[in-house]
C-alpha cells in the first residue's frame, strides 16, 4: 500500500484502523464477548463459552501473525509499544496485570468493554473512561510545568531496575532458537494457535455457539488486520518506499513543511489494538484541541469501537442510559479505573492489547501479564463472592486465602471459609 504523500499514506492507515475497530465494536456488542464475562463464567459457573472465545481470538491473531510475518507480510519486532524489547519488565507485568485484574471486575469491564458499554449508553462507563484516561495520559507524559510523570514519580526508581535483559528480544522464538528465531516463530505460533483453536472446539456448547465463534473470530482478525496495515502503509520517495515511522524521522530532509506533522514518531510503528494507553491519548487530543498532530492509531481506534458498539445498541434496540445504582457502586467503579490505568499502563495492556495483540507476537512479557490479569480477576471474584455469602463472618483475609484454595493455588489445608 503504497502513496505518494505522508499525509496520504497516514490517513488511509487511520481510516482502516477506524473500520476495523468499528467492525470490532459492533461484534463485541452483538456477541457479548467479554473478557471479565469469560473470567466470571468460568470461576463462578464453570461455563466456559466465554473464555473458549477469548482463546480463540488468540488463536487466530496468533497464527495470522506467525504465518504473516514468516512471508514477510507483518513487523512485530519493531512494534508499539515495544512488545519484543529486550528488557523484560516482570514485575510491571504481573503487578500491572494484577492491577488491571481486579480493576476491571471492580469497574465491570475490561478496557475494550469499557468502550463497548459507552457506546451502549452506559454513563458509568464514561466516567470509568475518564478516569482511566487520565490516569493512562500522565503515566506516560509529564505534569504541567513539570519534567515528573506518574510512572516516574510511583513506580520508575524501584520497580524498572528488576528488569531482566534477555537480548535482542523476548519472543519465545527468539529465547528458543537466538538467531533462527523466524523458523521458531512460525513453529511456535502454528503450533500454539492449533491447540487453542483445538481446545476451542473440542467444546459441543462453543461448536454451536455462533456469538461466541463469530465474536472471537472478529476480534482476532480485527487485531491481525490492523498489524498488516500498519506493517505495509508506506510512501514512496526519490529515496525508495519509506514506512511512516522511517519518513517521520527524516521529515527534515524530505518534508516541505511541518504541516501534517504527527506530534510523536513512536506510534506511527507497526501495531495493533489496545485500550489503556489509548484512553490517554483520545484525552490529550481532546484537551490539544482535535489538532491533527494528536490524532493516532490508538485514538481513532476508541472512537471506532465506540461507534461500532453505539451502531449495534441502535439497530437491535438495546441503547439505554444506565447510571450508577448506589454509592458502593460508584466506589467500586471509580476504584476499579484508578487500579486499570495504573495496571494497563503498567502491564503495558490490557485484555486485548496484551492478552491478543502482545500474545500474538509470542512475548513473553505478555504471557506473564495474561496470566496475571486473569489471576487478579478471578482472586476478586471469589473474595466478592465469600464475602457476600458469609458477610460479617469473612474477612478480606479469610476470603482471599479461601479463594487461592478453590483456585488451587493453595493446599486444601489452609481454606478458612466452607465452600459453597
Amino acid at each position: 500500500m503504497l502513496f505518494e504523500g505522508f499525509v496520504e499514506a497516514q490517513t488511509a492507515l487511520l481510516w482502516t484502523v477506524f473500520v476495523l475497530a468499528l467492525i470490532m465494536g459492533l461484534v463485541v456488542n452483538k456477541t457479548n464477548f467479554c473478557t471479565m464475562g469469560a473470567v466470571s463464567d468460568l470461576v463462578n459457573m464453570g461455563d466456559t463459552g466465554r473464555m473458549r472465545a477469548w482463546l480463540f481470538a488468540i488463536a487466530v491473531a496468533l497464527l495470522g501473525v506467525a504465518l504473516f510475518e514468516y512471508a514477510g507480510m507483518v513487523d512485530a519486532s519493531g512494534s508499539f509499544p515495544p512488545y519484543r524489547g529486550g528488557n523484560l519488565i516482570w514485575a510491571e507485568n504481573v503487578l500491572g496485570g494484577l492491577l488491571f485484574g481486579i480493576g476491571m471486575t471492580l469497574a465491570s469491564g475490561c478496557g475494550n468493554k469499557t468502550l463497548i458499554r459507552i457506546g451502549g449508553g452506559n454513563l458509568k462507563s464514561v466516567l470509568v473512561f475518564a478516569i482511566i484516561g487520565v490516569i493512562a495520559y500522565f503515566m506516560l507524559n509529564p505534569f504541567p510545568g513539570s519534567d515528573q510523570t506518574l510512572m516516574s514519580v510511583l513506580f520508575f526508581d524501584w520497580i524498572r531496575p528488576l528488569a531482566i535483559d534477555l537480548g535482542e528480544s523476548q519472543d519465545l522464538g527468539y529465547l528458543i532458537a537466538g538467531e533462527s528465531a523466524p523458523v521458531a516463530r512460525v513453529a511456535l505460533g502454528v503450533l500454539l494457535g492449533a491447540v487453542l483453536i483445538g481446545f476451542a472446539f473440542k467444546s459441543v456448547d462453543f461448536r454451536g455457539s455462533r456469538d461466541n465463534i463469530l465474536g472471537g473470530l472478529v476480534v482476532g482478525l480485527a487485531v491481525l488486520g490492523a498489524w498488516y496495515v500498519t506493517s505495509n502503509i508506506g510512501v514512496d520517495t526519490e529515496d525508495g518506499v519509506l514506512s511512516l515511522s522511517d519518513y517521520y524521522a527524516e521529515w527534515d530532509m524530505l518534508a516541505d513543511s511541518d504541516e501534517g506533522r504527527p506530534a510523536q514518531g513512536r506510534p506511527l510503528a507497526p501495531q495493533s489494538y489496545t485500550f489503556i494507553n489509548p484512553m490517554g491519548q483520545t484525552l490529550g487530543y481532546a484537551a490539544g484541541g482535535f489538532e491533527r498532530a494528536l490524532l493516532t492509531f490508538g485514538v481513532v481506534a476508541f472512537a471506532g469501537v465506540v461507534l461500532g458498539s453505539l451502531l449495534w445498541a441502535l439497530i437491535s434496540r438495546s441503547f439505554r442510559l444506565e447510571w450508577f445504582s448506589s454509592g458502593r457502586d460508584l466506589l467500586n467503579h471509580v476504584i476499579g479505573a484508578v487500579l486499570m490505568g495504573f495496571g494497563g499502563t503498567l502491564a503495558m495492556g490490557c485484555t486485548i492489547g496484551q492478552a491478543v495483540t502482545g500474545v500474538s507476537t509470542l512475548a513473553l512479557g505478555s504471557f506473564l501479564t495474561f496470566g496475571a490479569i486473569f489471576l487478579g480477576s478471578a482472586l476478586t471474584m471469589k473474595v466478592q463472592y465469600y464475602k457476600m455469602v458469609y458477610e460479617d463472618e469473612a474477612s478480606v483475609g479469610k476470603a482471599l486465602i479461601t479463594g487461592l484454595v478453590d483456585l488451587r493455588l493453595l493446599p486444601e489445608k489452609f481454606r478458612k471459609l466452607e465452600a459453597v
